[in-house]
């Protein structure tokens, strides 16, 4: 009876899993991230097939380079490593849909979003050609989806433009819309080698005071040619994810589960102070009640593997 009147339904193809891709030969354990490893680009492919063989649908990349610079050089070579895992996981799983992530704090030896100037000030409109570049790169590479993360103002409208000029009017951008200067992002920093040297991004993270500024954000976004609106982090943001749903119905709402959301359950789990299946179904049963149609999760392969085996 609970089932046939269920409201809010959560399944394998409404999940996210993101993978952190290197240059190496070998998996990398994240310390931060119990269960999360860094993975060589063969080894992304194994793991793109095994999570489509479980009912997820899509994946997201982030590149680690083996070298860095301050222009983020590596970001948009044909031969980077966001650029070969796309290719692979694409020969491997060609039904699997597969974004990445258009910033450059991996691949900058600052760990900015962007360029910056000698005093460590973003330098915005500077940054946009770049991203351009990026996306088009990922796009050549076999992408479906792009997602620009750095918040940076015009950013889907240089990306839009710039896919369109390449032939690429077929590939979706997937905005961070409403990305909130969190401290909930650490063990991400960890695992993509993305900390900063100097300064920190509240100049173009939103204040996680400021609601009315989410929507703003995201109607620029919107008017600049996203197909999909992104809210990051998701728990401690559900009310913008509610929100933002009420704003742009037609849309397509994704909210990030982020690094310190996960670590922080799986803390728990480990001390025995919570039931982990239990309570991960829970909250992403309740991010989707708020109205996100999909989770970015670093718990998708559990999820995944919890939902086919039924849920409670």
């Amino acid at each position: 009876m609970r089932d046939l009147v269920r409201e809010t339904r959560l399944s394998a193809a409404n999940l996210v899993a993101p993978l952190f891709i290197t240059e190496g030969d070998s998996r990398e354990v994240v310390a931060s991230m119990p269960g999360v490893e860094r993975l060589p680009v063969a080894d992304a492919a194994d793991q793109a097939t095994a999570l489509a063989l479980l009912g997820v649908r899509s994946v997201i990349l982030f590149g680690i380079p083996a070298t860095k610079d301050a222009a983020g050089s590596a970001a948009s070579a044909a031969d980077g490593v966001t650029q070969r895992a796309v290719r692979a996981i694409k020969a491997a799983t060609p039904e699997l849909v597969v974004i990445t992530d258009v910033c450059m704090c991996e691949y900058t030896d600052h760990g900015h979003c962007g360029l910056v100037a000698p005093d460590g000030t973003p330098l915005n409109d500077e940054t946009l050609p770049i991203l351009g570049r990026i996306a088009v790169s990922h796009a050549d590479a076999g992408a479906d989806v792009v997602a620009p993360s750095g918040m940076m103002d015009g950013m889907v409208e240089a990306i839009r433009a710039a896919l369109d000029a390449a032939g690429h009017e077929r590939v979706a951008i997937l905005s961070y819309s409403v990305k909130y200067a969190s401290a909930f992002y650490g063990p991400f920093r960890d695992a993509a080698g993305s900390s900063l040297q100097a300064g920190d991004r509240r100049s173009h993270q939103m204040d996680p005071a400021n609601a009315r500024e989410a929507l703003r954000e995201a109607d620029l976004d919107v008017a600049e040619g996203a197909d999909m609106l992104m809210v990051k982090p998701a728990m401690a943001y559900l009310d913008i994810v509610q929100r933002l749903r009420e704003r742009h119905p037609a849309l397509p709402l994704v909210a990030y589960h982020v690094s310190g959301e996960y670590a922080m359950l799986k803390a728990a789990a480990a001390n025995g102070w919570i039931d982990e299946r239990a309570t991960v179904l829970e909250t992403l049963v309740s991010i989707r009640r708020a109205g996100a149609d999909a989770i970015i999760t670093y718990f998708t392969p559990d999820a995944a593997r919890w939902l086919r085996d039924g849920t409670p």
